[in-house]
């Protein structure tokens, strides 16, 4: 039986080195990033909504706990670290705020990725940012004196304008002016040393994008300027999607989406991952020849606790929603034993029914209803510095080094042969 298990083992090894890479795990990378790099930083990530935005008015204590936190962790991929909604005059708070916070992270953990966010969102307030000459001009327009314009991003048919609110529609890719947006919010995080830009829910900004030629235009132009000047020549572009591909190539280098759990309908409160539950991705990510050049049945995806309102708060076997309440406003009213123990258990079913897919582990997340007066969530060990914390990070720790603890087990002992 030791010799068969053995032969497997190194089977697997040959098969799929990455599974075994618990003794020389690398975040290295320079220009791309291969298959292992990739999943290497998959699996040790988190979403950090707002980690160097600081829109909550956070004491400067939190926000170095909330560092600590992921370093004590080993946290490699700050999902959402930055973002904005509704856009404001943005240059002096990017060059202060975020630019400050995003240093002071990387000097904790040089090798840690930050994630900034685009979303599908535009606002009326854009008026109040100017376009850069940079921009006209990377896009053969000629420079003139003006700020971005709301009306030019909207669709021409009035589809989802006003979508969000009175003044905020989805802008529409095939619209220059949305490109040219998306684009200088891009640069801006790219040259505060961001290496990650999640694009949301691509599908809806998509509508008039025949091949989706303007979203490889948009997403070529940010690549290349990447390529110059991003921290390692490279930049992860990712978004709410199981995939996009044109000819065989992938649109983007990883896919993130929601976790769409399903109601334990005897069991209140408690809900499971399966496959083929609503739009779950489980399983169904496209794969192809990625932008890093390399190919996959499936790309490498994560999944997270999503954000986006509320129901009817408790009451079960409503679709897209878990116990009426989005996933993360659902997770944080459970007891805190049962938030650990599904962590485990998410993580768990992940790794047994589509290893392509990783936990994005919830660090810091808006909710929509208040927890004891809570209206974020937050993984940190509750303390002096961190009082509203939920008591996740040490669980999350755990998860982590367990799955180090299996690698490096499995490593040696295939070496040992």
């Amino acid at each position: 039986m030791d010799i068969l298990v053995s032969a497997i083992l190194l089977l697997l090894l040959l098969v799929c080195p990455t599974v075994f890479a618990g003794e020389a795990r690398t975040y290295e990378f320079d220009g791309s990033m291969s298959r292992e790099v990739l999943d290497n930083y998959l699996s040790r990530s988190v979403t950090h909504l707002g980690l160097c935005s600081d829109f909550r008015d956070a004491p400067p204590e939190q926000f170095e706990d909330d560092v600590r936190m992921l370093c004590n962790m080993g946290a490699k991929f700050i999902g959402r670290a930055a973002y904005v909604w509704c856009p404001w005059n943005d240059g002096e708070y990017l060059d202060d705020v975020v630019a400050r916070r995003a240093a002071y992270v990387h000097q904790k953990d040089p090798e840690m990725i930050l994630q900034a966010c685009i979303f599908e969102t535009t606002h009326t307030n854009v008026a109040a940012i100017a376009v850069p000459d940079w921009v006209f001009e990377e896009f053969g327009v000629s420079v003139e004196t003006r700020s971005f314009c709301y009306e030019n991003m909207l669709y021409e048919d009035g589809k989802r304008v006003d979508h969000w609110a009175k003044g905020a529609s989805v802008p529409d890719m095939s619209r220059i002016e949305t490109r040219m947006w998306f684009y200088y919010r891009a640069r801006r995080y790219i040259d505060l040393g961001f290496e990650a830009i999640h694009f949301g829910q691509v599908m809806i900004m998509d509508d008039q994008d025949e091949g989706h030629q303007y979203w490889l235009d948009m997403l070529g132009r940010v690549r290349v300027y990447a390529k110059q000047h991003a921290r390692r020549h490279f930049l992860l572009c990712d978004a709410h999607t199981s995939g996009f591909a044109e000819n065989g190539k992938l649109l983007f280098d990883f896919h993130s989406f929601p976790l769409r759990p399903k109601d334990v309908m005897d069991k209140p409160q408690e809900v499971i991952l399966e496959k083929d539950y609503l739009d779950s991705i489980y399983g169904k990510s496209m794969g192809g020849r990625t932008p890093s050049g390399w190919e996959c049945e499936h790309l490498p995806y994560l999944v997270e606790l999503d954000n986006y309102g509320a129901s009817e708060p408790g009451k079960g076997g409503l679709p897209y929603w878990s116990w009426g309440w989005d996933e993360i406003t659902w997770f944080a009213h459970q007891t805190e034993e049962y938030r650990n123990q599904w962590l485990r258990y998410a993580w768990d079913w992940l790794r047994e029914n589509d290893p392509n897919g990783w936990l994005q582990m919830p660090a810091q997340r808006c909710l929509t209803g208040a927890v004891d007066g809570r209206k974020w969530y937050h993984g940190n060990t509750r303390s002096a510095a961190a009082p509203d914390g939920f008591n996740q990070e040490e669980t999350i720790k755990a998860i982590w080094a367990s799955m180090e603890t299996i690698q490096t087990k499995d490593s040696r002992r295939i070496k040992a042969l």
